[in-house]
């Protein structure tokens, strides 16, 4: 079995004549019989083409001669430089040519720090040679893994016999069934020869942190800049609950940012806190946007817990800890060391909710907008905060699902003790970890370390990059041809960015690729910009992330204005549905696709095509059965004989009519009132103390349940908030969305909280039963 390939970028031909190249073909031969593929290249290109596919690489065999390459010092040198900036201590030979003048001593100094040994293919045997490059490869293919990962491989090659949990030992047991079978050799045994128990002290404990996940968990602190890393196993939920749990107890005020994740407050549920929520500002297409900065001054944090209403239950004025989301789901990310400063005054433990975020430490455009920036080089111990950073591993780094980490930098303000802070982990943790969830946490961390952690965070900003242009340079050559509507989707971003270095203002779609990849002030949210349309933010404070990419449709503006026609992006997601492409959030008239790591230049191609073709079809104005046949034959009464243009008009004029856009902007931006702590409520829930009611019948009650409703996947609606009156922001914007659930089925909004009655439609929300009179 190969145990990886190796890169032979050489100026020899291996097929050629002649004594030197015979001699690399023999070594070639060498390395393949010792499990090694090569990879020839005869220039530099070829050796680049081979560099950013092949992660496999094992060693690299460079002729310094190499031909090829813009690299003034030679092709040779180009690809050295290109292993640098990829690779982390991958052995590299340099092939010496042995009838060429050049010798060490006119070699740059740099290269002798590059390289781990040089080849003259004459001097020695080909199997010697081959012997030096295979035992080079195989010392850094075992260098490379992480310590549970290793130490799991280690293990499962021993081939012990299991006699402990899990009862399938080893998938065993799925042997003795048909049912099991199918399973079994759906996975493959290597799964199941890793599923362990506990009971395997040479792997560690995960609640002990001790052992080759103790050593994981301290080499992912070492990546990711933490004091303490743990690994959860359980999703960014569990480690939001964990976080909230520790840092805040019963009748405490936690400041919360109200763009958060429901598992934010269940965290606060269960420790009994009372929440002081802080409002984000929001723009014309319904986005959430940042905390304005103001809001978070000790002034102004001050004036709104004096003013909140279950402040005067609490145990003490002072905030025990605040949570803020960053980057937002629409990537929305702060300037964290300044958001910090603001808040540290108000509150000694400070939360970033970053399970959409793992990646920004790893690439030099989000320096200093993640969590772990917050340290002691950036705040003085006696005002700086302890920081927890959450991250959900798996969403946009490379874990399995649910793999998610909790990342500590502890200050002397609020000192974390781990020993403390364990008891809350081993409450939400499990006991049954699946090992393979482990190591893929430490896989993640380890694919991070060294460059290529910004190699691969590179090439999936530049990839969204060279897509964001894409669609504005198709939109502006359909505008300017003239044979066709002069409509297309437009991307959520700049309309222009300034180059630094030379004050000249471009275009984004002319904009240089580099400038885009490397100079964060492209992306940042200038004050009063309509392009994003949200009030109240200063220079620098907050940065659209370029890999989260939000592609707008005609209807309305970033600044609310509304035009005639449009085009809601419920339809269009519709259609890329039934193409095969789902996007990650869909809003009125805007859609989220995300730039992954696994981001590929036919994947966002195929996206492109689609966007096309729905233009094609709603200029034809197609017939629904042609564009959305699905939804026709489920639905053939509402939506029979009509067109696309005629569906998108008829959805639109009822999303302006009813004010739907602007009827979430005022549930949001005016939260309904606090009336009693969450805890409380949910211990009525469970007691039967709730009754769940129409919106017609629910003014004026306390809500026992949180509602979020996707789209915007914001809570609107708290446990312990009032539903206020009638004609109120929160149950006109329900009466909204419930009205457009029966205008369009097939279009309904995913709302938790809300149970819709089967028979009429109607929503009903959970509310604290009234005590009799």
């Amino acid at each position: 079995m190969s145990r990886g390939s190796v890169l032979l970028a050489l100026r020899e031909n291996p097929l050629a004549g002649g004594v030197s190249t015979e001699q690399v073909r023999r070594i070639g031969k060498e390395l393949e019989g010792r499990g090694l593929e090569p990879r020839w290249a005869a220039g530099a290109e070829e050796a680049r083409a081979i560099l950013r596919t092949e992660a496999g690489l094992g060693a690299a065999v460079v002729a310094w001669d190499l031909p090829g390459g813009a690299d003034e010092e030679g092709g040779g040198a180009e690809v050295l430089r290109q292993i640098q900036r990829r690779w982390k201590r991958l052995p590299v030979f340099l092939l010496m040519n042995d009838d060429s003048d050049h010798d060490l001593e006119r070699l740059p100094l740099w290269v002798s720090e590059t390289v781990v040994g040089y080849v003259w293919p004459l001097e020695d045997t080909a199997a010697f040679i081959a012997g030096r490059i295979a035992a080079a490869a195989g010392a850094y293919q075992q260098s490379v893994l992480p310590p549970f990962f290793k130490a799991l491989r280690r293990f499962d090659d021993a081939h012990e016999y299991s006699w402990h949990t899990p009862a399938h030992s080893g998938g065993v047991a799925f042997l003795k069934s048909a049912t099991g079978r199918a399973f079994f050799d759906y996975f493959g045994e290597r799964l199941f020869r890793s599923d362990l128990s506990i009971s395997v002290g040479a792997l560690g404990s995960l609640f002990e942190h001790s052992g080759p996940i103790g050593a994981a968990e301290r080499n992912a602190a070492r990546i990711f800049g933490a004091d303490r890393t743990y690994f959860v196993l359980h999703g960014n939920s569990t480690a939001d609950r964990m976080v909230g749990h520790y840092s805040v107890t019963a009748d405490e005020i936690a400041l919360v940012d109200r763009n958060c994740h429901k598992s934010v407050l269940h965290g606060l549920v269960i420790s009994g806190a009372r929440p002081v929520y802080l409002v984000p500002t929001r723009n014309g297409y319904g986005l959430a946007g940042p905390l304005p900065p103001h809001a978070l001054a000790p002034e102004a944090i001050a004036a709104r817990v004096a003013d909140h209403p279950l402040a005067a239950g609490a145990v003490s004025p002072e905030a025990q800890y605040a949570v803020v989301t960053n980057s937002t789901y629409d990537g929305l990310c702060y300037d964290t060391v300044a958001a910090a400063r603001t808040l540290a005054p108000s509150a000694p433990r400070l939360h970033f909710d970053e399970a959409w975020f793992a990646y920004a430490r790893f690439h030099p455009l989000y320096a200093g907008r993640y969590g772990m920036a917050v340290g002691p080089d950036t705040l003085p111990d006696a005002e700086r905060p302890t920081v927890f950073s959450t991250q959900s591993t798996h969403k946009l780094l490379a874990a399995l699902s649910q793999g998610a980490m909790v990342h500590v930098r502890s200050s002397p303000r609020a000192p974390v003790e781990h020993e403390r802070f364990n008891e809350a982990f081993m409450m939400h943790g499990t006991t049954s970890p699946l090992y393979p969830a482990i190591a893929s946490l430490d896989v993640a961390a380890a694919m991070m370390d060294g460059p290529q952690g910004e190699w691969l965070i590179g090439e999936a900003v530049t990839e969204a990059i060279r897509f964001r242009q894409a669609v504005v340079r198709a939109g502006r050559r359909i505008a300017e041809a003239g044979d066709r509507p002069g409509w297309f989707f437009g991307v959520w971003q700049p309309e222009t960015v300034t180059d630094p270095a030379t004050g000249r203002t471009l275009p984004f779609a002319d904009a240089p690729s580099e400038l885009l990849r490397t100079e964060a002030s492209c992306w940042q949210l200038e004050p009063g910009a309509a392009w994003h349309g949200f009030e109240g933010l200063t220079d620098g404070y907050c940065m659209l992330d370029p890999i989260k990419v939000t592609l707008t449709c005609p209807g309305v503006t970033a600044t609310g204005e509304v035009a005639d026609r449009g085009i809601p992006a419920r339809i269009l997601t519709a259609y890329l549905e039934s193409r095969g492409i789902v996007v990650e959030k869909t809003d009125s008239y805007t859609a989220l696709v995300l730039f992954s790591m696994g981001i590929t230049k036919g994947k966002w191609g195929t996206l492109m095509d689609a966007l096309m073709d729905f233009k094609a079809l709603y200029d034809a104005d197609a017939p629904l059965d042609q564009v959305l046949p699905d939804l026709e034959e489920q639905y053939p009464l509402r939506y029979g004989g009509r067109t696309i243009r005629e569906l998108c008009q008829n959805m639109h004029d009822h999303l302006t009519g009813s004010e739907l856009i602007a009827a979430l902007d005022a549930a949001f931006q005016q939260p309904s009132e606090p009336v009693e702590p969450p805890q409380r409520c949910y211990q009525r829930l469970i007691r039967g103390g709730t009754e769940r009611l129409r919106l017609a019948e629910a003014a004026d009650r306390v809500a026992a349940a949180m509602v979020t409703v996707t789209p915007p996947g914001i809570p609107v609606l708290m446990p312990g908030e009032s539903t206020g009156t009638p004609d109120g922001p929160l149950l006109r914007y329900l009466r909204a969305l419930e009205a457009f659930d029966r205008e369009f089925p097939g279009f309904h909004s995913e709302a938790h909280g809300v149970t819709i009655d089967p028979d009429s439609g109607d929503y009903l929300i959970e509310c604290v039963r009234r005590s009799p009179a």
